[in-house]
């Protein structure tokens, strides 16, 4: 039976969403068909490539500046947002963790972004000016620049469009903009790619002008497409960056309805052939902390293995790829902000039940022609890769990790899989030409035995309990040591076989699945 999880097109998306996992009979084991052999693996064909920054990630303004962020779980029960620090970006901990994940892109924005102001040099500055919510010294933007070229990872981010960024007839202009750029350009950094702003579905967090719908958008947009030509011109331009437009609808997950909501449908039309990428953010749902604020439900930690949580994303990339393929045919799709759910995330997306969303969100949109998808956050609150306290690596960390390490950038059509409860996902093996990498996601309690070839390893993630904030991979804590290297992640041979225990993740290399997509 084939796993329902293969590149699938847009008419098999609900169907393929909504479909229960029928109960499998209890079983000591079940053995999958032979891995690496003439058969199956080496004739997997390729169905995508993916940008070699695929997976990226977000340090979201309001982390650089400090402010107000999702408070912790644990305070007053009303409590939404709390006070931070700056992020240290020049922590060793910090830096030695993200190196391990590059190459990647890293995108500084966030709701927080649209009203941040960025001094001129000299100006000394105790509050934000009228018009602005925050500030951006020049140091801390220096301090991203060089975390960025430390870690391998160019930036991307957007602009400042509230009301201290706009002339006296609500007019964007280029004055915060071309600041950011200027200083950027004059450390040595790499601005790679830009959006205009973040989220413009949820504009009215940004205090834009009375009334201000899509045409505004369109004139500003021109303007700022103009500028980057000039000022940014090896930056690639994203948009628009809305969030949940295919599941939601005319809702944000974040907040309720105001008077400025801007579409993409509305906008692309206006603006064909001025993107160089189409790009926008998914959230399954809310977190706990915004009940109440949305229409949207809070998200269930017992939907969190369901077909329906877990693909449900498909339902947003449908709706992008035909707005992409409309206006923007053949443009890369970028996801540039995703989690476990808005808000901040809930209180076990720090913990090894996330991380199952995790992989297949990143191995299914792979296959469904995403090029690169920035996780939300780095390092800030429950749904960061790290701890926000301590900088201690999160289950999601290391999926991450071990996706960097063994995943490469060929897609590969799905193997098949002798179980609903079992998602197969392949790739390339990276850097091993001819080579293949099977990630597989145990859902069920039901153990599995996969037949291999020699040469092949596995890594495969554990928990004592699905909510566990440790992981085990190959029965051993992975760690960071104080010389800064990694310990833990020993590859574990596979001697004919691989053992898939029930309610896991596993990364599996072939090198010699003799793969001619792979050459």
């Amino acid at each position: 039976m084939k796993s329902p999880m293969y590149h699938i097109g847009p008419a098999a998306v609900l169907a393929a969403m909504l479909a229960g996992c029928a109960a499998v009979p209890k079983a000591e084991e079940k053995v999958a068909p032979p891995m690496a052999q003439a058969g199956p693996y080496a004739s997997l064909p390729a169905i995508g490539q993916v940008d070699e920054r695929f997976q990226s990630y977000n340090v979201e303004m309001v982390e650089v500046t400090g402010g107000r962020f999702w408070a912790p779980y644990g305070g007053p029960e009303d409590e939404v947002y709390r006070m931070r620090p700056p992020i240290a970006l020049g922590d060793p901990k910090l830096r030695a963790l993200t190196r391990q994940l590059s190459p990647a892109y890293m995108r500084v924005s966030g709701t927080w972004a649209n009203k941040t102001y960025l001094p001129l040099e000299g100006e000394h500055i105790s509050e934000a000016p009228d018009g602005y919510d925050g500030i951006l010294t020049r140091d801390q933007w220096r301090e991203v620049i060089a975390f960025s070229k430390a870690v391998d990872a160019p930036i991307m981010l957007s602009f400042a469009v509230g009301p201290g960024a706009r002339d006296e007839d609500g007019i964007w202009n280029t004055d915060q903009a071309q600041r950011l750029a200027d200083l950027t350009k004059q450390e040595g950094g790499t601005i790679a790619a830009v959006e205009f702003f973040n989220e413009p579905n949820a504009a009215f967090l940004s205090s834009l002008p009375k009334n201000y719908g899509a045409t505004d958008y369109v004139r500003d947009f021109r303007i700022f497409h103009d500028w980057v030509r000039k000022a940014l011109p090896k930056a690639k331009i994203f948009g628009i960056g809305n969030v949940n437009e295919g599941s939601n609808g005319d809702e944000v997950p974040v907040a309720m309805k105001g008077t400025s909501i801007i579409f993409s449908k509305d906008v692309m039309p206006s603006i064909s052939g001025m993107l160089d990428g189409v790009s926008y953010h998914f959230y399954g749902t809310i977190s706990q902390r915004c009940a109440g604020r949305s229409r949207l439900k809070p998200a269930k930690q017992e939907d969190a293995l369901t077909p329906a949580w877990l693909d449900g994303s498909l339902v947003d990339l449908v709706y992008i790829r035909k707005l992409r393929d409309a206006y923007e045919p053949g443009d890369p799709i970028w996801i540039t902000e995703t989690a476990q759910a808005a808000c901040g995330g809930s209180p076990w997306a720090s913990s090894f039940l996330d991380s199952f969303r995790y992989v297949n969100q990143m191995a299914l949109h792979a296959q469904n022609g995403v090029d690169v998808i920035f996780h939300n956050t780095l390092a800030a609150s429950d749904y960061a890769l790290l701890d926000d306290e301590n900088f201690a690596p999160r289950p999601n960390y290391w999926a991450a990790l071990l996706w960097d390490r063994t995943m490469g950038q060929t897609v590969l059509a799905s193997p098949e899989s002798p179980s609903r409860d079992l998602k197969l996902y392949a790739q390339c093996q990276k850097g091993k030409p001819g080579g293949v990498t099977v990630a597989v996601i145990n859902l069920g309690e039901e153990r599995h035995r996969l037949i291999t070839g020699p040469g092949a390893q596995s890594w495969t993630m554990t928990a004592a309990e699905t909510t566990a904030k440790t992981v085990s991979i190959n029965g051993h804590l992975p760690e960071l040591l104080a010389d800064e290297t990694l310990a833990g992640l020993e590859g574990k041979d596979a001697v004919g076989s691989v053992q898939i225990p029930g309610t896991s993740i596993s990364f599996i290399t072939l090198p010699g699945a003799g793969n001619k997509a792979c050459n």
